[in-house]
């Protein structure tokens, strides 16, 4: 019903950015520049998505600063690292995957985010 006016989008397609209570600080459905442009504030997200584009590029600066200075000392560096995923070499195909490693529904459960970096 009422395709023609979602852009004959699936329910689910529709439904998916949806905000939800209670996830982490993380989830792309709290991004700000994001929420602002579903409410019609064009101006506003495009400030806020080149607030969080510079932010991102700062981080990967700083990443690329350590794993010099790391080889400089010749340390290893590990670089990031996802929080709940871990990456393996998958044993059928040989492609790296991301495997889920745990704790994300524990966090949840406990509403517990202090490791989740701010990336907002």
């Amino acid at each position: 019903d009422n395709a023609e006016n979602m852009y004959f989008f699936s329910e689910l397609a529709l439904t998916l950015n949806e905000p939800e209570e209670r996830v982490a600080p993380t989830d792309s459905r709290l991004r700000p520049d994001q929420r602002l442009m579903e409410s019609g504030r064009w101006d506003e997200a495009n400030v806020e998505k080149q607030r969080l584009e510079e932010k991102q590029r700062a981080v990967r600066r700083r990443r690329e600063a350590e794993a010099v200075e790391a080889m400089e000392e010749g340390k290893d560096y590990e670089g990031y690292l996802p929080l709940w995923f871990e990456r393996k070499v998958d044993a059928v195909t040989g492609e790296l995957i991301c495997v889920y490693k745990g704790g994300y529904w524990e966090a949840k459960d406990k509403q517990d985010w202090s490791v989740c970096p701010d990336i907002f």
